[in-house]
């Protein structure tokens, strides 16, 4: 029976890319010539230092353009709230993957409701979509991008 699995993941090596690339067109830009901004990546975010809050906005907004440039969904961005002290501001740019327990149970209760006759199972981190036709896969695949899930979705381990 065909199947495949929805799982919500980041190429660790393209964040590092779409950072490393914020960073340099941070260096180039006209409005923070002077400015002592950057971009830091951590394990699970992003951490952004400048002057003032409006700066860590722009930064936002570089952040996420060069994420979807390198084909990543922005949907994955949790923004903390800025720290603002009287020299520095500081923001915190967490960054999701994984299926928690309330999404994985969000995404299987659409789908039951859809009745599209597919079997859906939560397996740790990923859910688990079978059905006796590929039709039927791909309709499911469909109602979940037209759906309102806050995470990035991608569908693997495709088995026909």
């Amino acid at each position: 029976m065909p199947s495949f699995d929805i799982v919500s993941e980041l190429d660790k090596h393209e964040v590092t890319n779409a950072v490393d690339q914020a960073s340099r067109e941070l260096s180039t830009r006209f409005d923070f010539k002077g400015v002592k901004a950057s971009f830091t990546r951590n394990e699970d975010s992003v951490s952004m230092e400048a002057d003032v809050d409006f700066q860590l906005r722009q930064m936002i907004d570089m952040l996420v353009s060069k994420f979807v440039a390198r084909g990543m969904d922005p949907k994955c961005f949790e923004e903390k709230e800025p720290e603002l002290s009287g020299v520095k501001a500081r923001q915190e740019v967490l960054l999701r993957q994984g299926l928690d327990q309330p999404s994985a149970k969000k995404i299987t209760k659409a789908i039951k409701e859809s009745k599209i006759k597919v079997q859906v199972q939560i397996q740790g981190e990923k859910v688990r979509v079978t059905g006796k036709k590929r039709d039927d896969l791909q309709a499911v695949m469909t109602l979940l991008k037209d759906s309102d899930i806050e995470l990035p979705l991608q569908y693997n381990n495709f088995r026909d």
